[in-house]
Parts: C-alpha cells; structure tokens; sequence
C-alpha cells in the first residue's frame, strides 16, 4: 500500500485529520512531529500510539521531530484530566525529559535524509517574554475560539487555572516555532490533543498565512470497555526498571481475542498480509493464542530489544511449561515478579494465609482461604488444598540469607517471595 494516508487508516491510527492531508502527504514528503511532556520519567504503553504513527511516517518517507515538552510540562496539559496536574521542580522535569528523550530514540532512525530529529520545547519556552507572547500569540486567539475547545470546556464547572486555560496557546506555539524553524507541516497527538493541536494549525494561518496540518490517533480502550495500558500492577511502563521485559511481554500476551487484530496493527511493524495470516491461523485455533504470542514478541522486541523479547519467551515458558519453582534457572528467578517481607511479620511458624496475603496474591485472608478451597493457589508448583498449611524450612529455597518460595494465583500470576531474617 503507498498512499501513506490510506495505510495509516488500515493500520488503525487515524481518527481525526484537518482537511487536505490525505492530498499533501501525497504530494510529497513532510516533516510531522509528536510531543511528549515528562510527567513521568517514562512513557507508557499508551504512548505508543503516536510513537508508531511517527515510525511509520518516517519508514514511509518522512521526517518525523520527537519533541519533548521540558517547556509544556512545566504549565500542564488539562486534556482529559479532571484536576489539575501537581507543579513539579524544573530539575524534575528535566530528569523526566532526559529519560524520555532517551526512550524515544528505540523507536525512530536518527540516520539518512529522512533522519528522525529529537527537540525540547524547554529550549525556546523557557526563554519567550512574556508581553512578546501575549502580542505576537495571544492576539490570534479569541476567548470564544478557547472556550470551544474540549480540554477547556469539560474544566469549566470543575475549575481551571489561568496556567492551564494557556496550555493550547502554548502548544500552538511549539507548531509555530517548529514550522518557523523546521519547516514541519504536521502534529501528531491522541484524539484529546485535538484542540491543541488545531490551535496550532490556527496559529500558523494567522502569523504565516501557511496551511500546516493535524492527525489524531484514536485513545485505546480495550473491547471489554477498560482502559488500555493497565495492568495488576498499575501502568505498563516502556522503562525495563518500572516494567520488566517479562511483564511487558505478559502484558500483551494476555491481550483479549477482541483486541488481538487491532493490537497488531497498531503496535508492531508486521505487515498487514501477514497480520491477516496471524489471525487467520489464530481462528482455526484459538486455544494456543498465537496471535498474542506474535504480539507479545514483537511489541517486547520494539521496546526492550530482541535478546530481552527472547529472555521474557524464555522465562514465561519456563514459568508455565514446569510449573516447579525448584527447577527453574537463576535467570527466570531473577526475572519473576517478586515481594520481600520480613519473617517478624508473619507470626508463628508462617502459616499460608499470611504468606498469601504478604505475597499479595490474596487481598485478605478471607481471600487467600477461599482461593484455597476453590485450588487456585500454588506452593512451589504444587496446589495449596489445607487452608492449615505452614510454610517450614522444608519449603524454603535459596541461600540462608535469601530464602525464598515460590507462589501461583491461578496460571499466569506468580510471584517470589523472599522471606528475609
């Protein structure tokens, strides 16, 4: 498929554009380019949306700009918040914006004509005067145009800061200056950076009498209405120290049958004949889940690199083709969700019901004595059936200051719990 528009509709990332697009990508090659505030010191899975929207265009034939927002993030985005985000410290924002930085290099090739460029708005916002701004920016805006603008207009009855009701002028601002300096056409953005955005392309218009453009990705949900990007454990990070290759490779690889396709699409850089055969394969046998495992992989191999992608296969494998905590090699120890928990806490002689509820594996004891009874718990491989049980040295693995056992909820949650002195 060549038409570049047409290919990043079939691959799901197009939800909204500003008219006339489709005609100038066709027309030629573009300079397009996503922000990225540091709220955070890492992306989440989320975040991949625009990311591989980005990695598609420049494959395609474009430049794309990675822009990091130590400017923006120091004023907040109310888009699709309720509340105002917390102020952080300007070193803060700007360790968050380091690591993002860093992050977003996986993704793009920073080589060759088409070669990607990585920007921080901290550069040039930090340094605008303020009665310039407001001349040569706010005067193209009006309060009506602001206040029809969905991240405005949902903050109204809640309340919203003068700082935040400015972030759209600012964001139109970065489009302003990257055209300006960079001669880039497009902004990239999930569906609630609309607004932002066309007030970018409005900007534009009025100090440039240029037409640039907007896309906007859809925000994924799951099929069964949940929000996309969560797991157990909270978000799922693209930092391999807040999320480990193994629980991002079993974040995808417990993806809905409903989403599989989609995921497919969206978040690998698979064909889309072979994605059709994936799923085609995964129909006739929908038990051995081959579309999550080829999803699983190739996202893990995208974010973590191909030696981690193998280690988390490695690992899962080992987890659920043994089943014996005692058996499994030092690496896949290493790389098991774990818990510590001093034995002072768990009075007389361990007893199961609090080892569980330490692990986190069981809510309460309440919970941990019906998972019992119903035999979803696992003790080193082997079922829990006596609510009784205590966990003796017998059952302890592990060198005398790292003693460990193993536990199971079920088939996929497992955890190592490390019983220190």
């Amino acid at each position: 498929m060549s038409d570049v528009f047409e290919l990043l509709a079939a691959r799901g990332f197009v939800q909204d554009a500003t008219p006339g697009l489709a005609e100038r990508l066709r027309a030629g090659p573009v300079t397009a380019y996503a922000g990225f505030d540091p709220t955070a010191d890492s992306l989440h899975v989320g975040s991949l949306v625009p990311v591989m929207a980005m990695a598609w265009l420049q494959r395609l034939g474009h430049t794309p700009i990675a822009l990091v927002g130590g400017g923006t993030g120091m004023v907040g985005d109310p888009s699709g918040k309720r509340t105002e985000r917390p102020i952080m410290s300007l070193e803060q924002i700007d360790r968050n914006a380091q690591a993002i930085g860093r992050q977003l290099q996986r993704f793009l090739s920073f080589e060759g004509a088409n070669g990607a460029r990585l920007r921080n708005n901290a550069d040039w916002l930090r340094r605008v005067a303020l009665m310039e701004f407001l001349r040569d920016t706010g005067k193209h805006f009006t309060l009506s145009f602001m206040l029809q603008k969905e991240s405005v207009a949902s903050r109204l009855d809640a309340g919203i800061s003068y700082t935040e009701f400015s972030y759209m002028l600012i964001q139109a601002y970065d489009f302003w200056h990257l055209h300006k300096t960079e001669g880039c056409e497009l902004q990239l953005g999930g569906s609630d950076q609309w607004g932002n955005i066309t007030a970018g392309t409005h900007l534009v218009d009025k100090r440039e009498g240029r037409t640039v453009h907007g896309l906007v990705c859809p925000l994924i949900t799951t099929a069964s209405g949940a929000k996309f990007g969560k797991s157990e454990g909270g978000n799922v990070w693209l930092d391999p120290a807040r999320t480990s290759p193994y629980h991002f490779h079993q974040f995808w690889l417990n993806t809905d049958d409903r989403d599989v396709e989609r995921y497919l699409r969206l978040f690998t850089f698979l064909p889309l004949e072979r994605i059709a055969a994936v799923i085609a394969g995964h129909a006739a046998d929908p038990g051995r889940r081959e579309a999550q495992r080829v999803l699983a992989r190739e996202v893990t191999a995208t974010v973590h690199g191909e030696a981690a992608a193998e280690a988390a296969i490695q690992t899962s494998a080992a987890l659920f083709g043994r089943g014996d905590g005692a058996e499994l090699p030092p690496e896949v120890l290493a790389d098991m969700p774990e818990r510590r928990v001093s034995r002072a806490r768990l009075p007389d002689g361990l007893p199961v019901i609090e080892v569980l509820v330490a692990s986190g594996l069981a809510s309460s004891k309440a919970d941990a004595r019906r998972g019992i009874q119903g035999k979803g718990f696992y003790l080193n491989g082997q079922p829990i059936d006596d609510v009784e049980l205590r966990v003796g040295e017998d059952l302890l693995q592990g060198p005398p200051d790292e003693r460990f056992v193993i536990l199971r909820k079920g088939k996929k949650n497992y955890v190592r719990l490390v019983l220190e002195p």
